[in-house]
C-alpha cells in the first residue's frame, strides 16, 4: 500500500516570528483604573468586554488582587488597542517648588 504524502510540510517553528505580543505592565490598582478611564467604560463594562465579574475589577482596582495570567495579557491587548499608554502618578517626578509657577 502506497501513502500519498501530498502536503506541503509545516515551515520550522521560527520564535522571532510569532504574533506580536503587547508589552506587559505591571497591572496595580492605579493602572486598571486609568485604563478604565481611559475607555470611558463602567467596571461592568471592563468586566464584560475581560470576561471577568464586575466584582473582579473592582477588586483589581482596590489592589485586594491584581491581574494576573491571561486576564492581565487581555488588560494589556485591550491597552495596546485603546493606544492606552500609562504612567504611574508615584513615578512622575514632582517639580520643585515654584518651577513652572507664573511668573512674578
Amino acid at each position: 500500500m502506497t501513502q500519498r504524502n501530498d502536503r506541503p510540510r509545516r515551515a520550522p517553528y521560527n520564535a522571532s516570528e510569532r504574533r506580536h505580543t503587547p508589552p506587559q505592565l505591571s497591572w496595580d490598582g492605579e493602572a486598571v483604573r486609568a485604563l478604565r478611564a481611559h475607555l470611558g467604560a463602567t467596571q461592568g463594562e471592563l468586566a464584560g468586554e475581560l470576561g471577568v465579574r464586575q466584582q473582579t475589577v473592582s477588586e483589581w482596582e482596590t489592589n485586594a488582587y491584581q491581574p494576573r495570567g491571561a486576564s492581565a495579557r487581555l488588560l494589556s491587548m485591550v491597552a495596546e488597542q485603546a493606544e492606552f499608554t500609562y504612567v504611574a502618578e508615584s513615578s512622575v517626578p514632582e517639580r520643585p517648588e515654584g518651577e513652572g509657577d507664573a511668573p512674578r
